[in-house]
């Protein structure tokens, strides 16, 4: 018996016949594989000390790398999630990417809602770095989608030209975009598409998928800020952001609400429109988020602008003190067209949504009060420094 089932793995000829009459062998033996994942990882981790395994990162400029240690690496080196994701997963792309020309990039990815948890002596200082201070041990994000709360949300579209809010949500129980199976990627899909499906007014829209796309109608999108392209960056395909491209990429729009699914994060949720209503976009945002998306997690909020500012674009100081940030007109790794600019919030967390769009909306009219001065010939002034946390 022995012989015979050598011969038939050596024999090319029947090789065809082998892989067809094994398909039950082989099923089983994927599933004892998966059960026994974590003990094989293990054991062969244990051949070698976690010094041996730490990475090289004496050139590296990112926020893991700047709170990684040997120390941290030998106690997390051998953990992994229930899903089976391990911290070298979670680092890989912050090995990979040493340094980043315009920002400090965050350097490391989660696979899972369970590895904030499994790795928290990694992610916790991560965030708090990333975050500006921000610290999950110590302080508890809050949100508010009230969006009567808003004040002086006009803007005068001489120098606003769009108004933008965004967030991130992910779905619980599924694993995250680094590390989902195609399964749960086209779970991620069938969720957010049953939650749209009853949406009407200013928030229904066309669904498009990208595998029945033409190039041409996608480059369309794309060019109108419609859509997203697929995810070329080294930052993003060592994290394995990019794997099976475009199987179960799809996105809701319509002029104004969009919704992305399983680009970055499960789902991104915008809100834009021409002109510097911010109030109103706000309004709609909010409207979208409590119409579909009670359900779904680990949010992060993100407003801006496209602000025209050809003289006030050499105060970076100001920004700063207003908790902002400038970005090119295309967002990060593009450069400003006519000195138009990205503004948005420095901050992502430790605040609510109506407190980051109303800093936003208050930074932007002082910049435009500025630009006007400018204008004038007349002298500005660096505002005083936000604090930079809301009530906790």
């Amino acid at each position: 018996m022995a012989s015979t089932f050598y011969h038939l793995l050596a024999g090319r000829a029947t090789a065809a016949f082998f892989a067809a009459a094994g398909t039950g062998i082989l099923t089983a033996g994927y599933l004892f594989s998966k059960q026994n994942i974590k003990a094989t990882v293990q054991e062969k981790r244990k051949l070698f000390p976690p010094s041996a395994d730490y990475p090289d990162l004496r050139k590296h400029n990112n926020c893991m790398a700047e709170c990684l240690t040997p120390a941290i690496y030998a106690r997390l080196r051998d953990k992994m999630t229930p899903n089976g994701y391990t911290l070298d997963q979670c680092i890989q792309t912050g090995v990979d990417n040493p340094g980043h020309p315009f920002i400090k990039t965050v350097g490391m990815v989660a696979g899972d809602e369970e590895s904030y948890e499994v790795f928290a002596e990694i992610f916790d200082p991560v965030i708090k770095v990333r975050h500006n201070g921000y610290d999950p041990c110590t302080m508890k994000h809050h949100t508010d989608l009230d969006a009567s709360k808003i004040i002086h949300g006009q803007f005068d579209e001489r120098y606003v030209l769009s108004s933008r809010v965004r967030t991130g949500r992910s779905i619980r129980g599924l694993s995250l975009p680094p590390a989902c199976t195609r399964a749960e990627r086209r779970e991620v899909e069938n969720v957010v598409v049953t939650a749209l499906a009853g949406l009407k007014g200013d928030l229904s829209g066309k669904y498009y998928s990208l595998t029945n796309m033409s190039e041409k109608d996608q480059q369309q999108l794309i060019d109108d800020h419609f859509l997203f392209d697929k995810p070329v960056s080294p930052l993003l395909t060592c994290a394995g952001m990019a794997r099976d491209w475009p199987d179960a990429i799809k996105q809701m729009t319509n002029d104004h609400f969009l919704v992305w699914i399983n680009e970055e994060d499960h789902t991104r949720v915008i809100s834009m429109e021409k002109g510097g209503n911010m109030k109103r976009v706000f309004e709609r945002f909010c409207h979208g988020l409590k119409e579909v998306f009670e359900r779904l997690i680990k949010e992060r909020g993100w407003s801006s602008f496209h602000v025209k500012l050809p003289k006030l674009s050499k105060f970076p100081k100001i920004l700063e003190n207003l908790r902002l940030q400038k970005r090119g007109t295309g967002g990060v790794d593009t450069a400003a067209v006519a000195d138009v600019y990205d503004i948005s919030n420095l901050d992502r967390m430790g605040r609510s949504e109506v407190e980051l769009v109303q800093i936003v909306i208050d930074g932007v009219n002082y910049l435009v009060d500025c630009e006007k001065k400018l204008e004038r010939g007349q002298d500005v002034k660096i505002p005083p420094p936000l604090p930079q946390f809301g009530r906790k």
